[in-house]
């Protein structure tokens, strides 16, 4: 098992898989929070039938759900579970570990993000790391700037075959210093999740269900622990689309969902400022969300292998979830490629036009 590199809107490359997107339609990533949606509602009825047929032809892609505004205008499995049944969504499980670690700051369970993991949780730290182990704070773990060699990619396995997943990613050699780079990683956010763990008194799970799960009214089924335990904090958690498309939602709506702040406005702001760049796209990475624009939109996105997708464009009131085959790969250049130009050539032109 493997997890590929986060995907890139625009900057140095036009989305590959069409060559209908210019580069500079695609312009600058963001510079600034995303908040506040414009009003505006609904669809262009043609350009949008357009977008799900073309949606429809993508082989690996399995459902597609589209709202704007908060209303649902599009819910459809072309192929695969149906849109109300909880499927894999990979990496975007970095997102959701980012929205708990936010509330739990909220909460005075995390004094901050400024504050080293070997304060927030002492016990996870073993003996006779590397000393800057414990400068590693959770904004480092948060933007995967811890700079321990990854555990993603061609690591993975060996990292998820080990005895103890924490030790092993502290154990790690530096490959640079902490905060000055971002290095991909699921470890990053493993650590992070049992941080959370250990700060809490609880499992992962158990904050997902009561801090997100039961807010919004969705599920949240048990997934893959660690040999202590310990839930993997960056990886194969299962939400539904249309329970998925909730939490993008709530993002969306500043942290509030149906007038319950679940994640405080504050965490919200500050999740959406650029404070790394991904070293495979290009684009900016806040606390857990990709950030781009395209089209003149800044957007915010959350990526898992396949084509597990979350895209939200505030200025649209938009929000999208793609959900695709878990087994097979989905590069930039591939069916990753076509999901953005979906968006981008598709979605986004029949928000515009309606």
């Amino acid at each position: 098992m493997t997890n590929n590199p986060p995907f890139r809107l625009g900057r140095r490359t036009v989305l590959a898989a069409t060559a209908a997107v210019a580069a500079a339609s695609l312009g600058c990533a963001l510079t600034r929070p995303l908040l506040a949606a414009q009003p505006g509602a609904g669809f262009d009825p043609a350009l949008l039938d357009g977008a799900i047929k073309r949606a429809a032809e993508l082989d690996q892609i399995h459902a597609l759900v589209i709202g704007r505004n908060g209303a649902v205008v599009s819910a459809e499995a072309f192929r695969g579970p149906a849109v109300n049944r909880a499927v894999n969504v990979k990496s975007v499980s970095k997102t959701i570990a980012a929205s708990l670690a936010g509330i739990a700051i909220d909460r005075g369970v995390l004094r901050g993000v400024d504050v080293p993991l070997a304060e927030a949780a002492p016990g996870l730290v073993p003996a006779g790391v590397d000393p800057r182990v414990r400068r590693i704070t959770i904004a480092d773990l948060l933007t995967m700037q811890a700079g321990l060699e990854p555990t993603s990619g061609p690591g993975y396995g060996r990292w998820i075959n080990s005895r103890n997943w924490v030790v092993d990613a502290l154990r790690r050699p530096f490959v640079t210093e902490p905060g000055a780079r971002m290095l991909y990683s699921t470890g990053s956010y493993h650590l992070l999740g049992a941080a959370l763990s250990s700060a809490s008194g609880r499992s992962l799970l158990s904050l997902a269900r009561d801090w997100l799960g039961e807010p919004l009214g969705i599920d949240v089924p048990s997934w893959t622990r660690d040999p202590q335990g310990f839930y993997l904090g960056g990886n194969n958690m299962a939400l539904s689309p249309l329970d998925l498309f909730r939490f993008g939602e709530l993002w969306r709506q500043g942290g509030q969902w149906n007038g319950q702040q679940v994640i405080s406005a504050a965490w919200v702001e500050a999740s959406w400022v650029p404070r790394t760049r991904s070293p495979f796209s290009g684009d900016d990475y806040g606390y857990g969300w990709f950030l781009a624009t395209a089209k003149g939109h800044r957007i915010a996105y959350a990526r898992g292998y396949g084509g597990q997708m979350l895209y939200l464009v505030p200025s649209l009131g938009l929000t999208v979830v793609v959900t695709s085959d878990p087994g097979r790969p989905a590069r930039s250049d591939g069916h990753v490629g076509l999901l953005n130009a979906l968006l981008t050539d598709a979605i986004i032109p029949a928000a515009e036009m309606a």
